[in-house]
């Protein structure tokens, strides 16, 4: 089965391809390739499986009213584990590196990580700074104590972490490099960043701008893949947007709100302007901000290192 699903000429003994190389490809679209194909059905079966079967035999729930750690960590840990072990397989059956896929293991929790970790709280504190001074967003107290806060600081790291491994990998690791190989890279990141979006329909508290800025970011952390060449600036990006939201600054994240979180804040004003129920990331002030981010990272990572059409 090793054979069927690697690379033309790596089953005849000839050495796998390196990761991809250069940014410059051929602008035709590729035939189908079933031995791609058959790598994506075994990825969906191993992402899809794992915590179908977990949910299954250890009872985990699978709808919340709200975001609370007992119920977040063991769910979101199961999802990051099954995204990471699908890559790793799949990385192992097709003779690739695991960078390929955007997960280079010398790069793990490096640099790039922390890097993207403190880009996604200051751009979430700005859209937060940013209401406050026009009067749409109080902060009115803190809400634990110096213990409770510690662990919950932690808590909700380590959940988001998961958050972060779980949806980069799934929406822009394999499923990127499999669709860049046909379509090239910008058609790839469209696709995915819109079924991104579509995924999030599903939370109830969400809106249209809510909606709007989860394509955005999806394109936000495509582009942060194509400069940087892998996943860890988006992974930390995302998990530190998403624990100072939920969090640091106390307010619903995609409607929900977190049980364990640092600050007690206050949202008012149109919806459109304070998110409303879906936090600070359905405001139209999100949107501004990712589009100034994007165009602070195009001169932080001014050359693309992912290439538009993998080898």
């Amino acid at each position: 089965m090793a054979d069927e699903l690697m690379p033309k000429g790596e089953a005849a003994g000839q050495a796998p391809e390196s990761a991809p190389q250069s940014p410059t490809a051929s602008p035709a679209r590729r035939k189908f390739d079933p031995q791609m194909a058959k790598l994506a059905l075994l990825y969906l079966a191993i992402c899809i499986g794992i915590p179908i079967l977990s949910i299954t035999a250890f009872h985990l729930p699978t709808i919340m009213k709200q975001l609370a750690l007992q119920t977040e960590l063991p769910f979101e840990g199961v999802q990051a584990l099954s995204v990471l072990l699908a890559t790793f397989v799949v990385s192992r059956v097709a003779r690739r590196p695991m960078g390929d896929f955007g997960l280079p293991g010398r790069q793990a929790f490096g640099l790039r990580f922390w890097e993207g970790a403190v880009w996604g709280f200051a751009m979430l504190s700005t859209v937060v700074l940013v209401l406050h001074f026009l009067g749409d967003f109080q902060i009115t107290g803190v809400a634990l104590s110096r213990n409770k806060a510690l662990i919950y600081a932690l808590g909700w790291g380590a959940g988001f972490l998961f958050v972060g491994i779980y949806e980069e990998c799934f929406f822009r690791g394999f499923f990127l490099f499999a669709l860049a190989r046909r379509f090239t890279f910008w058609p790839a990141a469209l696709i995915l960043s819109a079924l991104f979006a579509a995924a999030h329909l599903a939370n109830s508290g969400e809106n249209l701008f809510g909606i709007l800025q989860v394509f955005v970011v999806g394109m936000l952390f495509c582009f942060t893949i194509r400069r940087t060449g892998s996943l860890w600036f988006a992974i930390g990006l995302h998990a530190s947007w998403d624990w100072a939201q939920t969090f640091f600054y106390g307010t619903p994240d995609s409607g929900l709100l977190g049980v364990g979180h640092f600050l007690n804040s206050t949202a008012a004003g149109p919806k459109w302007l304070s998110g409303g129920s879906a936090g600070p990331e359905g405001s139209v002030l999100a949107l501004f901000v990712l589009l100034l981010s994007a165009a602070l990272i195009n001169l932080r990572f001014p050359k693309p290192i992912y290439p538009d059409r993998p080898a």
